[in-house]
């Protein structure tokens, strides 16, 4: 079985990470407006995220939007707000799951086997959790990553990436990793021998008998 050292490092890691997937989700540097060409100078700064877009003067003044209608959106962003949901409700039931399989928890009686395989399964979908949240964040990212190189984006309009995309990427990889080291709480099967134990031969007392002629 695994040793519950590392059954608790993965269940804080995976914590981390919901946490920063979380904020990471919250916040609205996913993509920042890029400082090219003729935009090196100027004084408004853009960012867009999942839930609203703001706008930071340089006078230290910040003015977020929160959008309007989920209709308006766009596709590849209803989907990225979609997969962080599903990735972080899931993330959270996982957590739960495996709090309840670990060795230094008394839920779930104390049948040692029972409860690794519990915890295996938090892991497991602690995994599934983590990387519906790495694919929201790499499909974001490749939407940026298109619309900066396409020629016929102005370049007043191009973004590149933002801090909440790197937090929720970090949160993810966290995630991952915290379910994979609690997936391995996988109960070993004790391996039984296919040949019975060969049995020795045990010498009898000496006979007491004796030979008569």
């Amino acid at each position: 079985m695994a040793n519950s050292g590392i059954q608790l490092l993965g269940f804080f890691m995976s914590l981390v990470g919901i946490v920063g997937l979380i904020v990471g989700t919250i916040l609205p540097q996913w993509k920042m407006s890029a400082y090219i060409g003729d935009n090196i100078i100027t004084a408004v700064a853009m960012y867009q995220g999942l839930w609203m877009s703001c706008a930071f003067q340089s006078t230290g003044q910040l003015q977020c939007k929160i959008y309007d209608s989920i209709l308006q959106l766009d596709s590849s962003l209803q989907a990225t707000r979609a997969l962080m949901i599903v990735g972080i409700i899931v993330s959270v039931a996982g957590l739960g799951v495996s709090c309840m399989g670990m060795k230094c928890t008394t839920c779930g009686g104390g049948d040692k086997i029972r409860k690794s395989r519990v915890a295996m399964t938090g892991g497991i979908i602690l995994l599934v959790g983590g990387m519906c949240c790495i694919v929201a964040c790499s499909w974001f990212a490749h939407n940026v990553i298109r619309a900066f190189y396409n020629p016929y984006t102005p370049v007043n309009t191009k973004f590149e990436f933002g801090v909440a995309i790197f937090i929720a990427w970090g949160g993810s990889l966290l995630d991952v990793l915290g379910g994979t080291m609690l997936a391995s709480s996988c109960p070993r099967k004790k391996q039984v021998s296919k040949y019975p134990a060969p049995v020795t031969a045990r010498s009898g007392p000496p006979s007491s008998a004796k030979e008569y002629v």
